[in-house]
């Protein structure tokens, strides 16, 4: 046997080094199928009024990018239904198109609770479109208005 040559790995040390490239295996597997945070609560009125409109602008940017980078974050919707029965404090009004492939609240990444929508053809308002929109700023509380 040369000095080149490693002598070779006892049945044991085997068996630990599968044993061990297994749970590494597993645990890197897992990492990807164990869902990541789910957000179970809507908008509180404290959140909602402790943001300003840069940076409800800033959250759907960021909502998004996750919507196209296909890293939504994980909603709990009946959760945050429950969280909401006792009032909504959304933080916009969106108007946006009926268009059934542009669904405002998927791609911004949003919750329940979180905006106020309106759709229509051709993302227009009209007498009925205002007044809705009129009542999320002044009645509601939405910093934003989202064309």
């Amino acid at each position: 046997m040369s000095k080149f040559d490693a002598p070779e790995p006892s049945r044991r040390a085997v068996i630990k080094r599968t044993a061990a490239l297994s749970v590494l295996a597993l645990t890197g597997i897992s990492g990807f199928m164990v869902p990541h945070v789910s957000y179970a609560a809507s908008l509180t009125q404290a959140q909602r009024d402790s943001m300003t409109p840069d940076d409800v602008i800033k959250s759907f940017k960021a909502g998004n990018a996750r919507f196209r980078e296909g890293k939504m974050q994980q909603h709990d919707f009946v959760a945050q239904k429950i969280s909401s029965q006792e009032g909504q404090f959304p933080a916009a009004v969106i108007l946006s198109c009926i268009d059934s492939r542009a669904p405002a609240e998927i791609l911004l990444d949003t919750g329940i609770g979180e905006t106020f929508n309106a759709r229509v053809a051709g993302n227009v308002q009209n007498e009925d479109i205002l007044g809705s929109m009129e009542f999320a700023c002044a009645a509601a509380g939405a910093k934003v208005v989202l064309v």
